[in-house]
């Protein structure tokens, strides 16, 4: 996300948004993706899937558990073999933290998208809550983002709050302060979850990476404890401001960081923001493949500023 201008992200948000309104459909059927996920993932990948979808796109499948990456094969042999057989988009998640370092700089024509690294950066998911919060608001100057659950283990956490901050909205903390780390410190305060919840826009859900906690620590959690003292319960939404929005990546644990009850409460955006999703993967695939003409108007011509 530190990679984008403002001005990009406005780019990609407004296509977005005329694809989600039907203003453009792009015809892309001569071009291949591919989505290399060596993480789980029900959201990102059947997002991209879609997205490649309704561009018209052909997708070559991909198993992890059946690459030759299991043979000791490199990542950037295995891109610069697919690249070689016509396709033209990778969408890569990799529990590795900046995978795509190793494939930057390399002689490689194909477009990539980090769908994930590691507790790195999601850029796709960022944007699609920037997209969701832009098509709320109309607006990011002022507004006042709270960001609450296990942020060191979060890829979300790490690019919405860059994002944010630099679109010239307010962003804090909340969670348990072993998670607050320098890196958020140097962006917002750390305040408890009733304040939050009284003086925020936007209330930003995580959920707790367990896969990525120590064995003591998960041991010594306890949900119910986590949910009394950091979760949203129905309690907590009243305290909210009318407006306010409620967003999770997902996927959610109910009764951890969220109460059934809030998760399609009138304040949560949490479905809205898969299906933005769709709308904004296209955009940045769009955007990466620099396809200049529309099916519904062979004469408009859209300049793209991601090459």
């Amino acid at each position: 996300m530190s990679q984008l201008s403002n001005e990009e992200i406005f780019n990609l948000i407004h296509l977005a948004m005329d694809f989600k309104s039907g203003k453009i459909r792009s015809n892309n059927s001569d071009k291949f993706a591919m989505n290399l996920f060596f993480e789980d993932s029900t959201r990102t990948n059947t997002s991209f899937q879609v997205a490649e979808a309704k561009l018209g796109m052909k997708q070559i499948d991909f198993d992890a558990r059946h690459s030759s990456v299991n043979k000791g094969e490199s990542l950037y042999d295995t891109i610069k073999t697919v690249e070689s057989m016509g396709v033209n988009l990778a969408v890569i998640r990799h529990k590795q933290d900046k995978f795509y370092e190793e494939l930057l700089g390399k002689n490689l024509k194909i477009h990539l998208i980090n769908a994930g690294d590691g507790t790195g950066q999601h850029p796709s998911q960022s944007l699609l809550d920037l997209m969701t919060i832009y098509e709320r608001f109309g607006y990011f100057e002022g507004l006042k983002v709270g960001i609450i659950g296990d942020l060191k283990h979060s890829r979300v956490a790490h690019s919405d709050a860059e994002a944010l901050t630099n679109l010239g909205a307010e962003v804090n903390f909340g969670g348990l302060k072993e998670w607050y780390s320098d890196e958020f410190k140097a962006i917002g305060p750390h305040m408890n979850v009733d304040e939050l919840c009284q003086e925020m826009d936007i209330v930003m859900l995580l959920r707790v990476q367990h896969e990525r906690l120590a064995d003591n620590e998960n041991k010594e959690f306890s949900k119910e404890s986590y949910f009394k003292e950091f979760g949203i319960d129905m309690r907590r939404v009243e305290m909210m401001k009318a407006d306010t929005m409620i967003m999770h990546p997902a996927p959610i644990n109910r009764g951890v960081e969220i109460a059934d009850d809030v998760v399609e409460c009138n304040k949560s955006y949490i479905f809205k923001q898969m299906e933005n999703g769709v709308y904004m993967r296209m955009a940045m695939i769009e955007t990466l493949l620099g396809v200049k003409q529309f099916d519904n108007d062979p004469d408009q011509e859209r300049e793209f500023v991601l090459r």
